[in-house]
């Protein structure tokens, strides 16, 4: 009954443990490519061959879903995984849909044409390959008329939280609100838009101000995948194993997850 859940780095652990709380009875394999990471400094292609690699590894361990729990992955290689790649009996989603579907307020599911939304301008916080293939523009834009999207490449913060140091990783994101409020100074909504960033959540609203609307992902993700479940029950892979897999040391990503989920976890070689 396996699904994957598949991220760079440790950032993805947020969108587990949102799936894991809002889906218990499923177990759930993790990826981590922690060897290779971070994604958001590299390059289209890379990024490809490094996503397909680690999705091949999921459908090993049994999950014929997986969730890219990456948005850099989702951004720049989702689309090409999908026309030309992915077999018809595995499924590989992406996290931008929930977000998407959050902040216009439509299910993905409605096709009728792109209307007006309450939201009107909109502060996009991501990588800086992310950003660079305007991927959350694209999507939005098949929804909603009328979104100005500024986006802003938050670059050092996915290190800073993955080697543990908050104290950086505070100064990056008040930077970089800074950055983006220069070039947007009242933006009605923020997306957070890496699974990184839920853990800068309470220092991401506080440098944008209270009256701004932060969309966060895990637990629209989680959301999400619980009502595509409900759909498509024959999704739910063969697997029976709760694992967490890493390409990267094990002992240390280990502790590196321990202390971002603040509970034990152990990671094996991928």
């Amino acid at each position: 009954m396996a699904v994957g859940i598949f991220d760079s780095g440790l950032g993805g652990l947020t969108v587990y443990d949102a799936v894991n709380k809002r889906l218990p009875d499923v177990p759930l394999v993790y990826f981590g490519d922690n060897a290779h990471a971070p994604y958001g400094v590299r390059d289209a292609d890379d990024i490809y061959e490094l996503t397909t690699k680690a999705v091949e590894r999921l459908w090993d361990a049994g999950c014929d879903l997986v969730i890219l729990a990456c948005n850099t992955a989702s951004a720049a290689a989702l689309r090409r995984m999908q026309e030309s790649w992915i077999p018809n009996d595995k499924r590989v989603l992406g996290v931008f849909v929930p977000l998407i579907e959050a902040l216009t307020e439509r299910n993905w599911g409605d096709n009728s044409p792109p209307t007006e939304v309450a939201v009107k301008s909109v502060a996009l916080f991501a990588t800086p390959a992310t950003v660079a293939s305007r991927a959350f523009q694209r999507e939005l834009a098949f929804r909603a008329i009328g979104v100005d999207v500024e986006a802003q490449a938050c670059g050092g913060v996915v290190d800073a939280i993955e080697d543990g140091d908050m104290i950086l990783a505070d100064a990056l994101v008040r930077s970089h609100v800074d950055a983006l409020k220069r070039k947007l100074p009242k933006p009605d909504a923020a997306i957070l838009g890496c699974t990184h960033y839920p853990i800068m959540e309470s220092e991401f609203q506080d440098a944008l101000g209270a009256d701004v609307k932060v969309f966060s992902q895990a637990n629209l993700v989680a959301e999400s995948l619980a009502d595509y479940l409900d759909r498509r029950p024959e999704m739910v892979g063969k697997g029976t194993q709760r694992l967490f897999l890493t390409t990267g040391d094990p002992a240390k990503v280990s502790r590196g997850a321990t202390r971002f989920l603040k509970r034990k976890v152990e990671f094996q070689n991928a």
